[in-house]
């Protein structure tokens, strides 16, 4: 993983072998009965079964440290976006149909026209996705959170419930050598990376968060970060209702393309026409000198989610996935190199231990 995210306070080797010990305690869990979960570990969603051919796909994540720009800017009414984007984003990846988020909110101090703002954000992302929220937790926690700067400090996180039918679970395992994969724009940034980017552009580059970099075309760097997180959820769910075959979704988050190694089954990916990468991704890779193979570690460059399909649904596919989404675009193939991630244009080879040149 990147040196720079390193530098920058982010050490994901420690993070990944922590998170290992989690799981490893975790998986030791004895109920006293047969498990109901009917996917493997590692996917963007658990699937639990909860009658003959019905499962809940249930999912949980948060904004991460986009919420200190937040702070820093006194603009609460988006990160609600990010927070349901985060969670409906992956549980689609299953198949499911997103129904419902409940949303965690810690504080350290409770300000009415935060909340009020942060609800806003929660509001309409909740209506993009077609989700409810029938419920949550704030909680005050002055001793645990602290601002940038103090009082401002909050955590906003929720957990989001979905239906699938059992077989209808979408894995990745149904993929096969020549399947195209479709790619669906980004807004910028969304959710990830934001420790890295924060310091390329405010301390490296020492923009403040109103300047307006020419790099940017005229917006502030406030608002280039908090650019919400775009939902995928509708797309997705046209094209089950159209019955095209999926045969794999990805949720392009933290560790960029690399996200499609998630997908189980066997077969590579050759990415051989990525999206146009917003510029706000050149001037970070420009202010902190990260080197593309590290950048495409981090962020998305420009691509938020994923489809696979057969290739002669492709271009059915993608007049759906342009009625929501412009700018949608074959960006590769499936291939039979199995956990094999390949970026010819950038010169770029990748695998679970991360992209190399190639």
């Amino acid at each position: 993983m990147s040196d720079a995210y390193a530098e920058a306070g982010v050490d994901v080797p420690l993070a990944d072998r922590a998170v290992s010990a989690l799981v490893g305690v975790l998986k030791t869990i004895d109920i006293g009965r047969a498990s109901r979960s009917v996917l493997a570990s590692g996917h963007y969603a658990a699937v639990l079964q909860v009658a003959p051919n019905l499962g809940i796909a249930v999912g949980t994540d948060g904004v991460g440290s986009k919420l200190i720009v937040a702070e820093q800017a006194g603009r609460y009414d988006t990160v609600g976006i990010d927070c349901i984007a985060m969670n409906v984003n992956d549980v689609i990846c299953v198949g499911a149909e997103p129904i419902a988020v409940l949303d965690y909110i810690a504080v350290e101090q409770a300000d009415p026209g935060v909340l009020e703002q942060i609800g806003q954000g929660l509001k309409k992302g909740a209506e993009q996705a077609g989700v409810e929220i029938p419920g949550g937790e704030v909680a005050v926690l002055p001793e645990l959170i602290r601002g940038h700067p103090s009082p401002n400090g909050f955590d906003l996180t929720a957990a989001c419930f979905g239906t699938v039918a059992l077989d209808a679970i979408v894995t990745g395992e149904k993929r096969r050598p020549g399947d195209v994969v479709l790619g669906l724009p980004s807004s910028g940034i969304h959710s990830n990376g934001y420790t890295l980017a924060r310091r390329a552009l405010q301390q490296d580059g020492g923009f403040s968060l109103d300047d307006r970099p020419d790099a940017l075309g005229g917006q502030s760097v406030a608002d280039v970060l908090l650019e919400p997180t775009v939902i995928y959820v509708r797309a997705a769910l046209d094209l089950m209702a159209a019955g095209i075959p999926i045969h794999g979704m990805a949720h392009i988050t933290g560790g960029g393309v690399a996200n499609l190694l998630r997908l189980h089954g066997e077969g590579g990916w050759l990415l051989d026409a990525p999206l146009p990468v917003p510029p706000v991704f050149e001037l970070i890779a420009e202010c902190a000198s990260v080197p593309p193979a590290q950048m495409y570690e981090v962020f998305n460059m420009g691509c938020g989610f994923v489809v696979v399909v057969p290739p002669d649904c492709e271009m059915t596919a993608l007049t759906f996935l342009r009625r929501r989404h412009p700018g949608s675009a074959r960006i590769g193939t499936v291939t039979g190199h199995d956990g094999r991630l390949e970026l010819p244009s950038l010169g770029l080879l990748g695998d679970a231990g991360g992209l190399v040149a190639a």
